[in-house]
């Protein structure tokens, strides 16, 4: 799964692959799904002490976890896009100034 993806896309390949698969014990799949979960995911929940026992419950936290990530993303766009816009209102006023200061020294003289 790439970093940035859905896990949602990811539980349904999962899930596709899995049922084409025989042979497969719980404690194999929680490792396997794990082991195609990106890093922010896998970082939020190596800290919880709890087990895991079924993939099911995997599957529910990841997607909670995944569905925050997306929303806090979401979030960042209207705080990112008024950085940008404060950033390019002081260059143009900056590029102003530079020109206006340009056009007084060639000014001609009468």
């Amino acid at each position: 799964m790439k970093e940035g993806g859905h896990v949602s896309l990811y539980i349904f390949d999962f899930r596709n692959l899995v049922s084409r698969i025989e042979h497969l014990g719980e404690r194999d799949l929680i490792h396997n799904f794990r082991k195609g979960l990106p890093s922010r995911i896998l970082d939020q929940l190596a800290p919880h002490p709890s087990r895991i026992d079924s993939l099911q419950d995997l599957m529910d936290i990841t997607l909670k976890l995944d569905t925050r990530y997306h929303e806090r993303q979401e979030e960042k766009k209207p705080e990112a896009s008024k950085s940008n816009s404060s950033h390019t209102q002081n260059s143009l006023s900056s590029s102003q100034k530079k020109k206006k200061n340009f056009q007084k020294r060639e000014k001609p003289h009468s």
